[in-house]
């Protein structure tokens, strides 16, 4: 299937908390019989360290970034449905940061698609994570 609008159901960077929900909803297809998801959830440690807060801050280019990420997977792989959402501003412990599906005619594209778009997202989306540790130290993360 070729990258065309109507296989990128959803491509948005929001400051609002998101749903597993709403992204499962967006790749739903009935020609589908594989629906892969992945979310990223804020963890409470990194590098052996506490994490005691977290917030993410966008390039204004990042949403289109985003929907070029998720063309160059329509592109690659022979799915029905894709879909990406990243969080921005100050996120909790356990807050979903990102949530990506793809569903495709069969589970093995459906799961190497998945693979494939949320580590591109993390390579090339203009998305940076600052955490805050017990102790007062901090730290720059170039992508989510």
């Amino acid at each position: 299937m070729n990258a065309k609008t109507d296989v990128i159901r959803l491509a948005e960077v929001r400051s609002t908390p998101l749903s597993v929900d709403e992204v499962r909803e967006a790749v739903a297809d009935p020609a589908a019989g594989g629906i892969a998801l992945f979310a990223g959830a804020v963890r409470d440690h990194d590098h052996g360290k506490e994490v005691t807060a977290l917030s993410y801050s966008a390039h204004p280019a990042a949403a289109d970034e985003l929907r070029q990420v998720a063309a160059r997977i329509a592109e690659r792989f022979d799915i029905r449905a894709v879909a990406a959402v990243h969080r921005t501003g100050d996120l909790q412990i356990g807050d979903l940061a990102v949530v990506v599906a793809v569903s495709s005619g069969h589970r093995a594209t459906a799961f190497d698609a998945c693979r494939a778009l949320i580590d591109e997202l993390k390579q090339t989306v203009p998305i940076w994570k600052h955490q805050r540790f017990a102790g007062g130290a901090s730290e720059w993360v170039n992508s989510a």
